[in-house]
């Protein structure tokens, strides 16, 4: 059902408004403005990554309209955590205005500047820890240890005069974390009786029953695929899961393997994780992707980017045989991540052509190689009964996320109208304990293309879906500007039509007969004229092929 967009009423002083901008119906693109007496708190700015209905299409931003009128009144970026989906769409954001101030933790900071390195951009940035407190402005700060699939992930408790809002990021609850750093419950618990107001949470995994496995459990299950492996293993995961390269890395020593890095994102992001310490590099075990060749195919493992199927990361270009690295007869393929909603299709077109080379892929389907980051229905569950929130606006998810994390809210006990299922652009304002909505945005996707950004409309993307999915046909014509009488041509070609140029003799006399009958009628205006040859060949291409190709006809008085 389309969302219905109405405008919310002048925000009151003392009242908080709470606007997700982005990752409400998606996964990606998490940003929400949060905004008081005048002043703006942005927590998290994330990118979305396009799906096959996207041709071309390298990113997708957050709409940005809401503040870029405002960008004097914000105070600061939050940000939760190191993942693209949270921290992806800075840069665009500091485009707007530089100076923003970043805050975030050690990694998550560490993450951003060096993507806005590669922009030319300075951030002003505040590192902070679990357990610290921040005021900017009318915003008083207190950030939670969470735990996910990345070191150093952080909540934000944001209390003002209208009320405390506690926005998880993404997290869940692992009782024996590779670093040791559990979600901090404790912390929750101490929140909870203070009383929070608005309670955002992940929704990701809202719908799975029970709880998120270990990720210590991945450890061994590597262990034993590179033991079994004869020749080169391949691992392809996120660049950022520190912990998923920890338990390769480890693996890799146990079997007396040296590990490469391949992809630009994660050399980059595995040298920033070791130079700081989250991630602990075995002696010995790194080397240097041009000197790996050198070593014997049982001995080197090769982690990569490319475990959503992205055609230009390493895996795929492997797949279609575009890489230094052929996979072939005894490699072992290994997808260590979950599959994003939308990139499956990418996936195992990429699983399929690794195995017609010959190479065993082992993926979440066959193997114990991936658990998800984010809290399943168990956890939640906890949560809600520890914090007692008055009111919940679930986030991070698709739709169906959402739906499934408001029961568990609402099983909890929270009543079912202060359980809130919003979209991107959905007002809320918050006082006195009581949150409701008071308006919905029109809030549309922002795509990167090349170094356009928002250039590129839903009907460039269409006419980008049926060329390629149609075909293409050009007509020229030339017409008596006095009689409107055909002169020269049809002249018709066509692209990806799948049939030779022959078969238009058909329906060239239909054109002139057309272009006759409208000239009889008085039309000359060649525009007009155009409308006619579009129709006719239109027509025709529908009725014979049962196609609807892009039709582009050029008509020119002589």
């Amino acid at each position: 059902m389309p969302v219905s967009v109405y405008e919310p009423p002048a925000l009151e002083p003392g009242t908080l408004r709470v606007i997700p901008i982005g990752g409400l119906g998606e996964i990606g693109r998490n940003m929400t403005m949060f905004e008081i007496d005048g002043k703006i708190l942005i927590v998290d700015c994330g990118v979305l990554f396009p799906e096959e209905h996207q041709p071309g299409v390298d990113l997708i931003l957050p709409d940005f309209s809401p503040i870029k009128d405002r960008l004097g009144d914000i105070v600061g970026v939050v940000l939760t955590h190191g993942h693209e989906d949270h921290i992806g769409a800075v840069p665009y954001l500091l485009r707007l205005r530089n100076d923003i101030p970043l805050i975030g933790s050690g990694l998550t900071l560490a993450l951003v500047e060096a993507k806005l390195k590669e922009h030319r951009i300075k951030p002003y940035s505040l590192t902070v820890t679990e357990g610290q407190t921040e005021k900017l402005g009318p915003f008083d700060l207190e950030f939670v240890a969470v735990n996910h699939s990345i070191p150093d992930a952080l909540a934000v408790a944001i209390s003002t005069s209208a009320g405390t809002v506690l926005a998880t990021g993404d997290f869940k609850m692992d009782q024996l974390p590779l670093d040791g750093r559990l979600t901090d419950l404790r912390a929750f618990a101490r929140l909870g009786e203070k009383g929070i107001d608005l309670f955002m949470v992940d929704s990701t995994n809202a719908d799975v029953p029970g709880f998120t496995p270990l990720e210590s459990s991945i450890g061994p299950v590597l262990d034993q695929v590179i033991q079994k492996a004869t020749r080169r293993v391949v691992v392809a995961s996120f660049s950022s899961h520190v912990h998923r390269v920890q338990q390769v890395l480890d693996a890799a020593a146990a079997n007396g393997r040296r590990v490469a890095f391949l992809g630009r994102s994660m050399v980059r992001n595995m040298g920033i994780a070791a130079d700081l310490g989250y991630l602990k590099v075995p002696k010995d075990v790194l080397i240097d992707y041009k000197k790996a060749k050198d070593l014997p195919d049982d001995r080197i493992v090769y982690m990569s980017t490319g475990s959503q199927g992205e055609p230009m990361a390493v895996l795929s270009r492997m797949a279609n045989l575009d890489h230094a690295i052929e996979p072939g007869p005894g490699d072992t393929v290994i997808l260590a991540s979950s599959l994003i909603p939308g990139n499956e299709n990418a996936v195992y077109r990429v699983i399929d052509g690794l195995t017609k080379l010959g190479a065993t892929v082992v993926h979440k389907g066959n193997a114990k190689v991936h658990v998800s980051g984010h809290a399943a229905a168990g956890e939640l569950l906890y949560c809600y009964n520890i914090l007692k929130p008055k009111n919940v606006l679930p986030v991070h998810g698709e739709y169906r996320h959402l739906v499934a994390n408001a029961k568990l809210a609402m099983q909890t006990g929270i009543p079912e109208e202060n359980t809130i299922l919003g979209e991107d652009g959905t007002v809320v304002d918050l006082k006195d304990g009581v949150a409701k909505v008071v308006g919905q945005l029109d809030l549309g996707f922002v795509y990167v293309d090349g170094s356009t950004v928002g250039e590129i409309t839903d009907a460039d993307l269409k006419d980008r879906r049926i060329l390629g999915e149609e075909g293409f046909i050009s007509i020229i014509v030339v017409v008596e500007a006095a009689t409107g009488k055909v002169v020269v041509g049809p002249e018709i070609h066509a692209r990806g039509f799948a049939e030779d140029d022959a078969v238009f003799n058909e329906v060239k006399p239909k054109i002139v007969s057309a272009l006759a009958e409208a000239a009889k009628s008085g039309t000359r205006d060649p525009h007009a004229l155009t409308q006619v040859v579009r129709r006719t060949v239109g027509r025709w291409v529908n009725t014979s092929y049962r196609r609807r190709p892009m039709i582009v006809p050029l008509v020119i008085e002589a």
